[in-house]
């Protein structure tokens, strides 16, 4: 009895215990999406990593020769994009029908499969409807087409070469995201592997054009080859893409002003000393366009979690991104099986702030450099990114270049936001990305096009220089600026498999 009534006032106990601790640390229970600071928190900022290279970096001095060089502008090799196609374009005499597609994904993938889509609506001689983008399950943005790029370019464009409609006509106005939520709908096609032919969409999707007049394709992303097909579905590929997908004129004009006030700044920040005066001004003293870097800092919780990797934050860091994954991908993150050593050593671990500071310190930016982050959201906040803002202090963002007033009609809605960064990118002198993804593949291949400066790091090399905890600074930026000789922009041949959206030529180029 004695027993029973001290196991029944421990059990009270425990139940007391589970009942307050939501209380007394409520972060542990809240949705990942939403958690507050906690001592989970991803927002205890860690020390330098590497201290050594970091205090080197300080206090750098860089040579007038290394840091003239990193301004010039890629040579012309000769590869021009194509004017025209193979032959003139012509819209089919009839209709097979209306194609719709829902693409999912950041706007980067969306914008892949809306290339992808005008391919396919030609393969079938088909009536394209403007593409549906799906809601993101993380950003929850609800953006459409119409929202983010120039409806009317889009279609003026494309006019003599695919027909394109703005919404189903009444006869299907049934077909909708929603009709095909619900059951299995004949008209709906979700058997489309990744990657697949031309023949397979003549087969499977024609006839069901055929037979119904409508036929949506989902899912769609990564749903058409790269390789075998027609010269003039490729280049089509690259004219929608490079020449038709223009954004809305908000975000072009919202992108010209941070352009404009990245290259004109307005005056002296009083970090730098007087010399720094002459970069922005001419003999006359007036004031003349500056030079800047984009830096996509791709280092978002996803990427942190999924990468499994050791980012300094300590044991409490190791089991919230461990909790993260077991929740998002119920722990099935193949890196997982691999110690962090491995993982650096084969270039598969995203570059923190820091070390993404450390590379360009390295290759010859120095605390002059106009740096424009673009990044929607960065794991850790500003503590990361403070080790970043040290080398770089006159790093500026889309909130500090606009006011809250320009910033109002992209708030929170993370595709706008991001168009925005693609449209700066584009205008810079020099991009570069921490990491692999779909932003870092749109740019190099559109950059590719245009023959802008882009800076690939090379992932695998920096990884076994970071693990070097003794490494000296001239022997790191030896390193450094010799591994990235051949890896800032050059043209680079699409291989068979490649994308056409990374690696433009020869496809969507010709040499002369």
């Amino acid at each position: 009895m004695k027993l029973y009534r001290h196991n029944h006032r421990g059990g009270a106990l425990s139940g007391l215990l589970v009942l307050l601790l939501p209380i007394f640390f409520p972060s542990l229970f809240a949705p990942l999406g939403h958690a507050s600071r906690s001592i989970f928190s991803e927002w205890n900022a860690p020390k330098p990593r590497h201290s050594l290279l970091f205090k080197s970096a300080l206090q750098r001095r860089t040579s007038n020769g290394l840091q003239s060089d990193l301004w010039i502008p890629l040579a012309d090799h000769g590869w021009k994009p194509f004017a025209e196609s193979i032959s003139a374009p012509t819209l089919p005499s009839e209709s097979q029908g209306y194609i719709q597609v829902f693409l999912d994904g950041g706007l980067n993938q969306q914008r892949m499969g809306i290339c992808d889509a005008v391919a396919v609506a030609k393969i079938l001689n088909a009536t394209l409807v403007i593409p549906h983008l799906e809601v993101n399950s993380v950003w929850q943005d609800t953006s459409s087409f119409m929202d983010i790029f120039d409806v009317d370019h889009f279609i003026n464009v494309l006019k003599d070469d695919i027909s394109i409609v703005k919404e189903l006509p009444d006869e299907f106005s049934w077909s909708t995201r929603e009709y095909y939520a619900t059951a299995i709908r004949a008209t709906r096609i979700k058997t489309a592997h990744v990657h697949a032919s031309s023949n397979w969409y003549l087969e499977n999707v024609l006839p069901v054009l055929q037979s119904y007049g409508i036929a949506a394709i989902a899912p769609f992303s990564h749903r058409l080859a790269f390789d075998k097909l027609p010269m003039d579905i490729q280049r089509l590929r690259c004219k929608v893409n490079f020449q038709a997908l223009v954004f809305v004129p908000y975000i072009r004009s919202l992108g010209d002003a941070l352009v404009k006030r990245l290259r004109y700044p307005p005056g002296k920040s009083g970090l730098l000393g007087d010399e720094d005066l002459r970069e922005v001004t001419d003999a006359e003293g007036k004031q003349v366009a500056g030079k800047f870097v984009v830096l996509h800092l791709r280092f978002d919780k996803d990427m942190a979690a999924h990468s499994a990797c050791d980012f300094g934050g300590g044991k409490a860091e190791k089991l919230a991104l461990a909790k993260y994954r077991q929740v998002i991908w119920q722990g099935r993150v193949l890196n997982s099986q691999f110690t962090d050593e491995e993982l650096r050593s084969q270039g598969r671990c995203p570059l923190t702030p820091e070390e993404i500071g450390l590379l360009l310190a390295a290759l010859g930016f120095d605390n002059s450099t106009r740096l424009y982050l673009a990044s929607h959201k960065v794991y850790g906040g500003e503590a990361r990114i403070s080790t970043l803002r040290k080398l770089f202090p006159l790093m500026e963002d889309k909130k500090s270049l606009a006011s809250a007033e320009e910033r109002a009609q992209i708030k929170g809605k993370a595709s706008l936001l991001a168009a925005v960064d693609y449209y700066v990118s584009m205008h810079s002198d020099i991009f570069v990305s921490a990491s692999p993804g779909n932003m870092h593949n749109a740019m190099v291949g559109h950059r590719t096009y245009k023959n802008l400066k882009t800076i690939r790091p090379n992932m695998a090399l920096l990884g076994q220089l970071f693990l070097n905890k003794s490494m000296v600074w001239s022997d790191f930026q030896r390193a450094v600026v010799e591994g990235h000789e051949n890896r800032q922009g050059e043209i680079r041949l699409r291989k068979p498999n490649q994308s056409i959206y990374t690696y433009p030529a020869p496809d969507c180029m010709c040499h002369a």
